[in-house]
């Protein structure tokens, strides 16, 4: 079989599957669908050897001696369920969006109303951390006008079924390619004070990031929110969503964060990145089963020339 027709194979058997899960998803309780994500994920971390692989050298590279491997296979194994529950729980909830308000609560919202008092518009500083898309939908049922930079999926034909679903919820997508539009956009939502999400947590190698520290190692990391705080004046304000023990979830935001510029732009960039790295690295320790560490966050450490980390930057 040809290349090109395997992939239209997984593609058509993603959207039947996609269908028939959302299908039954409507029908069943909550409880019953955090019970199957639950078993989905702690199978999936037993037959998933290749990420399972990658979460436990990603949990190694984070915590080494901090954790021991027992440790470090809980955290690993409980990523899993919270990747599952999260991915079951949000098709249940874009079908039931009154639910969200009675699941989903909000902390320090003062915060992200006195930074948009300003009128410059929010960088909303977060990462691929808990349920993150449900962030979004919440804060855009509270009249916030939202969007979210996002790597479209591959399919085509689901990336416009979610597309639509975002846009019905009223999120605004902006997809991070091509690289124009999406620095366009996102300075244009920025100037007519609305709130932008930025992910700031994925490698970045391949795309001219700069190395911070992250977890004590150097890791390739995205510029965006400082380049864009910097252009348009916007406050940057952290914010995250974690699972509480009964899977009702808090989003928490945090006072908004000034830019500090330097003498030059290569340690103005370095410095604030390393700040907002920080702040990633000090939620994923708070609650590390949230974060994906199925991602390969520190692979392209190599491939591109590290900046000297100034006197100081920690």
């Amino acid at each position: 079989m040809a290349k090109n027709s395997k992939k239209q194979l997984k593609y058509a058997f993603g959207r039947v599957s996609l269908k028939i899960c959302s299908l039954i998803i409507k029908i069943l309780p909550l409880r019953l669908v955090y019970a199957i994500a639950k078993f989905m994920g702690y199978i999936g971390y037993r037959i998933a050897g290749k990420q399972r692989k990658i979460a436990l050298e990603s949990l190694s590279y984070a915590f080494g001696n901090q954790k021991s491997i027992k440790e470090r296979q809980h955290i690993a194994q409980e990523c899993f369920i919270n990747m599952a529950k999260s991915a079951l729980e949000l098709l249940y909830l874009m079908n039931k969006t009154s639910q969200v308000k009675e699941r989903v609560f909000i902390k320090g919202r003062e915060n992200l109303d006195q930074a948009l008092a300003k009128g410059k518009g929010i960088i909303a500083l977060t990462a691929h951390f808990g349920n993150f898309p449900l962030m979004l939908i919440r804060l855009a049922q509270e009249g916030y006008q939202v969007s979210g930079i996002m790597k479209p999926m591959h399919d085509e034909k689901i990336e416009n079924y979610f597309y639509n679903r975002r846009k019905k919820m009223g999120i605004k997508t902006i997809y991070s390619q091509p690289r124009k539009e999406c620095v366009d956009s996102t300075i244009a939502n920025l100037r007519k004070n609305e709130l932008v999400l930025i992910q700031v947590d994925q490698n970045f190698g391949a795309h001219g990031g700069i190395y911070v520290d992250f977890f004590g190692t150097k890791a390739a990391t995205a510029t965006g929110p400082v380049v864009f705080a910097l252009r348009t004046k916007a406050s940057i304000v952290p914010m995250f969503i974690k699972r509480n023990n009964d899977d009702t979830q808090d989003i928490i935001i945090e006072p908004a964060i000034g830019i500090k510029e330097l003498d030059n732009q290569e340690e103005t960039l370095l410095r604030n990145t390393q700040t907002f790295t920080e702040i990633t690295e000090k939620y994923i320790k708070l609650y590390p089963a949230e974060w994906g560490w199925i991602h390969k966050r520190w692979k392209s450490k190599q491939e591109m020339p590290q900046i000297k980390t100034p006197h100081g930057v920690r």
